[in-house]
């Protein structure tokens, strides 16, 4: 599959086979092309925590919030990325030119995951609402929680929705 074809079929699962486990070495493909993933100075300001079985589902429950993420605790995997600090070259690039490159790090870090994921045959969601307490608990994290990623496969019959985005005139100036 190329490109193009990853990001056309990758989509936000929310349906999740729960007897269906994610295959290790499928897993480990994920993390290395997060691993590849370009970063400012090259600081991967980021730390990537795979939780399974019970630590998973703790972490599902934690991202669950007023009607929200339901569908969280049937994911096998729950990756969770935190953030970290910049090393001393991104800090001052930073500072100078007040761009907070940690949240563009971890953006780019999770397209990487979820495309390596699609790529693998995986459904990936990535959820934005959690509590940030509970789940750096669940997981013995220090620094923030950005992103929640349950991964996993959709139950058969799971379909590809049509994708609703902007057409390429609205998004693309041409100079």
């Amino acid at each position: 599959m190329d490109f193009l074809e990853t990001a056309m079929n990758r989509q936000s699962c929310r349906s999740f086979d729960e007897n269906r486990a994610v295959e290790p070495e499928k897993l480990e493909r994920v993390l290395q092309a997060g691993r590849l993933a370009p970063s400012a100075c090259n600081g991967q300001p980021y730390h990537i925590t795979v939780c399974t079985g019970e630590t998973a589902h703790q972490v599902a429950v934690a991202t669950q919030g007023p009607g929200m993420n339901k569908f969280a605790v049937q994911a096998p995997v729950v990756i969770v990325i935190s953030e970290e600090n910049y090393n001393k070259t991104a800090a001052v690039g930073s500072k100078i030119k007040g761009n907070d490159y940690r949240s563009i790090d971890i953006g780019i870090l999770t397209a990487y995951l979820t495309s390596e994921a699609n790529s693998q045959g995986l459904e990936s969601c990535i959820l934005g609402w959690f509590d940030d307490e509970k789940v750096r608990k669940i997981c013995g994290l220090t620094h923030p929680v950005r992103l929640v990623i349950v991964l996993g496969y959709a139950p058969d019959g799971y379909l590809l929705r049509p994708k609703k985005r902007k057409e390429l005139d609205e998004l693309v100036t041409r100079i």
